[in-house]
């Protein structure tokens, strides 16, 4: 089974982010994501044996209590792209309120999964929410110029619960899944 870590955006954004993605529907090359699985990543896993499940689930619960993060507000704002503007692979919405906590369970969940031997990101952890993959550099330009010009803010939410989630690929793109949801 193939899993991440995650934060979920409410239902009710999901038009929002869909709007957001609209001002980029002009560009060629992007891949964009399902408004409705919108998330923050914590920490991707990968394959995970479904044997191994158990240890995973119980690294992620000691990870969201040795954080020590109470339930928050996150505000999901502005726009960047990974790796850096003159070569983008990803655009992203940005978490401004609310970064510092998501920071801080990324650190505890990714120290708690290397125990297991999970590799830690190779990369800074920046929380973002995945709005589009780029699969080409068509509209790279078109893109440069929005996310330069553009600030949107898509809403403020509390975050409750971090989950462990299940991601199946599919013709039609991931579907996602909850495997566990963890209170904060």
């Amino acid at each position: 089974m193939r899993l991440f870590v995650s934060v979920d955006l409410p239902d009710e954004f999901a038009a929002e982010i869909e709007q957001v993605q609209q001002e980029f529907g002009g560009a060629p090359g992007l891949d964009f994501t399902d408004p409705e699985q919108a998330h923050v990543t914590l920490q991707f896993l990968g394959d995970v044996n479904r044997g191994e499940l158990p240890r995973v689930k119980n690294a992620v619960r000691r990870g969201v209590a040795s954080a020590g993060v109470d339930p928050f507000d996150a505000t999901y704002e502005g726009l960047g792209v990974f790796p850096d503007i003159s070569y983008i692979q990803v655009l992203w919405l940005g978490v401004s309120e609310g970064g510092e906590q998501l920071t801080r369970l990324h650190e505890a969940i990714e120290r708690e999964t290397t125990k297991l031997g999970f590799d830690p990101d190779d990369h800074e952890f920046t929380p973002h929410v995945t709005l589009a993959r780029m699969e080409h550099a068509g509209g790279k330009e078109l893109v440069q110029d929005a996310v330069e010009e553009l600030d949107p803010t898509v809403g403020t939410a509390e975050v409750t619960a971090v989950r462990l989630t299940e991601s199946e690929l599919t013709d039609e793109g991931p579907e996602y899944s909850t495997v566990e949801s963890f209170e904060l």
